[in-house]
């Protein structure tokens, strides 16, 4: 059986979702890969690519509005 080399973050992340699944963790990590898109990119690169294509823009037109000016109309309420 192959082993997993993961930080320790990330390790108990996964044991905490096999133990709410009622999984062991081999079984867990099977059921994520086989429910990834097929032709899904795993690595960490394909993940940061898959969030900047999925986050919120401002449609065209939209006069985004500044930070500071945010902050501040927050802090005068």
């Amino acid at each position: 059986m192959a082993t997993l080399d993961l930080p320790d973050e990330l390790y108990e992340r996964l044991r905490a979702r096999a133990r709410q699944q009622n999984r062991s963790l081999p079984d867990e990590v099977a059921a994520l890969l086989e429910h990834a898109p097929e032709g899904a990119d795993l690595s960490a690169a394909g993940a940061l690519e898959q969030i900047r294509k999925n986050r919120y823009h401002y449609p065209e037109g939209v006069e985004v509005p500044d930070s500071t000016t945010l902050l501040r109309e927050d802090r005068e309420r």
